[in-house]
């Protein structure tokens, strides 16, 4: 299809769009949903286009729906690229610029396909007999690296999609294991293994090139193509693995591998000092450097990731290049003459961009507010999606010495009109052994000088995460805000961006610095705030790790908040031991498994505390968490009903960890505002 017209569907869609709006108004779930998300840009070869990632949210259908955009790198010539319902995704452009590869599930099952830039229809590249999960292409153009799901006996692709008919058409539905995982995330394991396999872009031969690796390459569950990369020759793979095998749940153990891309010679492991966590191979420009990151501490994941250089052809032994530099590396790339490493980290509640220079390893800040996504480089500039507390992501550009972010699109920008957001201000104050703890507070979208507001304290998970300035789908503070409420959020000690010593801080201490700093940063708030926070009118909401502090809290400060919310929350520390699917988490944090530190995890366990419940609390569950599994959720909220204690209990059957499909999330969202105004009062003016 021609592009310039689709360009002109594109336009009249956001037409429909900004003529559908309806009058200003507090920002809601609705209007969370309705924004459109930005994600994987990826300059043209000739920096003259971004092709991006538009996700959109189908209600009707209960589910996102993805598309290719493009966009000059100046900000002009915004246009739809593919339209088709079943969803486009992981553009990447071929090396001479002539068309854009892309995953399509069009054909039935997830293929490559190819755009032309020059125009016509989409054609497509591959069909296998599986899907493809994510791929890459080669440096030449000719071969294409795809990720896809096999059982490693099985001699080819055929073999292992049989086997999976068969699966589909028996009866029997039992399982057997004889190691861990027997489950992942919110998936069962089924026996394959994520693997790499080269593709020639002209035929369907296929090259498993990590064969006899039992090892997900990408690793699950989050992992993508970001752990792999093209020798500069084209001829070799460098990838992360992990094959701890039996111990592969407790174990954080990710080496560096090469294959040829012939397959001709077994992988080889680069990398075997280093037992922790090593991921994100990228290659210098004149291919002489291999860069990647690496943690130190085996069986922490989160550890700091330090930037390495390595001579290529591997020689010696890698340097750290941000070894001096307290903070935990997410993505990087090189300048185009190698000299400079251009690399995002989590900073002080930002998640900012800088420059660090290859020889001293300098730092230089580039961009410091909001939260930068997906950096790239493009002619003399930098490209990367940003967010904040008041926008979703939108692209922007930001020169190589940095200055001013010029911004490119505007997605977003009529439907943001409509909505009336609150305004948000960082602060700090002095937390646990007077260490400076930093929060953010987000007024009310109807704020008026001299009218007292009821709180939503939201308490982050991770625990090794942060509330920080970005704009996020699940924990949103403008939904809170638009509702009438103010905002609250710590990143108490454990949090990250602020120091590996401050993040290691929470390791064997979950209900003592943490719950400190909480109980002090709320004081400091509201005493900075008092003209517009009322104390006494304050409700606590937490997930995950900030779900056991909900727990926890209900038993240490029974009379503090009018009401709670617990989402995934841990209940019991030696059940959740032995019912979690990632040990290495667990046992680090509490010194070792429970059989041998059972004191560690009774230290700070919620269910020794169960009989000081007093507040109010909503328990939300999904029964596909198999991180927090469901009966952990259960059994806080038979604590509470056995108690007498006012509860409720929000459960997803479909839902893992997160609340993912559209009417699920604004049913969570609607019962929670509506708990949190049960239990607080209208604002005192």
């Amino acid at each position: 299809m021609n592009l310039q017209f689709l360009w002109c569907l594109a336009l009249l869609g956001l037409a429909a769009t900004v003529s559908a709006a309806t009058e200003p108004h507090g920002f809601n779930v609705d209007d969370l949903l309705a924004m459109d998300r930005i994600s994987d840009p990826q300059p043209s070869p000739d920096g003259r286009h971004i092709a991006f990632v538009l996700r959109s949210t189908d209600l009707e259908a209960d589910r996102g729906r993805t598309n290719l955009w493009w966009v000059g790198v100046d900000g002009k010539g915004l246009a739809q690229l593919t339209t088709h319902k079943a969803g486009d995704s992981n553009p990447r452009w071929a090396p001479d610029g002539s068309g854009i590869f892309f995953l399509s599930s069009r054909s039935g099952s997830s293929q490559v396909w190819r755009l032309p830039t020059a125009g016509g229809e989409s054609q497509q590249v591959t069909d296998l007999p599986l899907d493809v999960n994510g791929f890459e292409v080669s440096p030449d153009g000719e071969h294409l690296a795809v990720a896809l799901e096999v059982f490693l006996d099985c001699e080819d692709l055929a073999c292992t999609a049989k086997r999976l008919k068969k699966r589909e058409t028996s009866k029997a539905t039992g399982m057997t294991f004889d190691k861990l995982f027997i489950r992942h995330w919110d998936t069962y394991k089924d026996g394959r293994r994520s693997h790499i396999f080269i593709v020639p872009v002209t035929g369907e031969d296929t090259v498993d090139v990590c064969q006899g690796l039992e090892g997900d390459i990408p690793s699950k569950p989050f992992g993508g193509t970001e752990e792999l990369a093209f020798t500069p020759d084209g001829k070799g793979l460098v990838y992360a693995a992990r094959t701890a095998n039996e111990q592969e749940a407790w174990a954080t153990d990710f080496d560096l591998w090469y294959s040829p891309i012939d397959g001709s010679t077994a992988p080889k492991k680069l990398t075997t000092a280093n037992r922790a966590w090593l991921t994100q191979p990228v290659f210098s420009p004149d291919g002489k450097t291999l860069a990647f990151l690496a943690m130190k501490r085996p069986g922490f994941e989160a550890d700091r990731f330090r930037l390495m250089l390595w001579d290529w052809p591997v020689s010696g032994e890698p340097r750290a290049l941000t070894e001096a530099w307290d903070r935990s590396v997410s993505e990087f790339f090189f300048s185009r003459d190698g000299r400079t490493l251009y690399a995002t980290a989590q900073d002080t509640g930002h998640k900012r961009l800088f420059a660090i220079d290859g020889s001293t390893g300098k730092v230089t800040p580039l961009v410091t507010q909001g939260t930068v996504r997906s950096p790239a480089l493009t002619g003399d500039r930098i490209v990367f999606g940003m967010d904040h507390l008041s926008s979703p992501v939108e692209l922007y550009s930001v020169g190589l010495n940095g200055g001013a972010p010029k911004r490119l699109t505007d997605i977003n920008g009529e439907r943001l009109g409509q909505a009336l957001l609150g305004e948000a201000e960082q602060f700090s104050f002095k937390g646990w052994n007077d260490e400076t703890v930093y929060g953010w507070v987000v007024k009310p979208a109807s704020f008026k000088e001299g009218v007292r507001y009821p709180v939503a304290f939201l308490i982050h998970g991770g625990p090794q995460g942060s509330f920080s300035n970005n704009f996020h789908y699940r924990w949103n503070p403008q939904t809170y805000a638009g509702a009438g409420f103010a905002v609250v959020t710590i990143d108490f000690h454990g949090s990250t961006g602020y120091g590996q010593a401050f993040t290691d801080s929470i390791s064997g201490d979950w209900g003592g610095k943490p719950l400190e700093d909480l109980e002090k940063g709320l004081a400091a708030a509201l005493a900075k705030y008092s003209d517009f926070l009322d104390g006494d009118q304050v409700c606590a909401l937490g997930a995950s790790y900030g779900g056991y502090m909900i727990n926890w809290i209900a038993g240490k400060m029974p009379e503090r908040f009018r009401c709670l919310v617990n989402h995934d929350g841990i209940f019991d520390q030696r059940m959740m031991y032995y019912a979690t699917e990632e040990l290495w988490f667990p046992e680090w944090e509490h010194g070792g498994p429970y059989f041998e530190q059972p004191e560690a995890y009774e230290e700070h366990n919620p269910l020794h505390l169960v009989k000081n419940w007093k507040t109010p609390m909503l328990v939300v569950q999904g029964a596909r968490d198999f991180r927090v599994p469901e009966t952990q959720g259960l059994a806080t909220f038979t604590a509470l009903q056995r108690q007498g204690i006012e509860s409720k209990l929000l459960f997803f059957p479909d839902e893992n960890h997160w609340v993912r499909k559209p009417a699920n999330s604004i049913l969570w969202h609607n019962t929670v505002l509506d708990w949190l105004k049960r239990w607080t009062t209208a604002p005192k003016g």
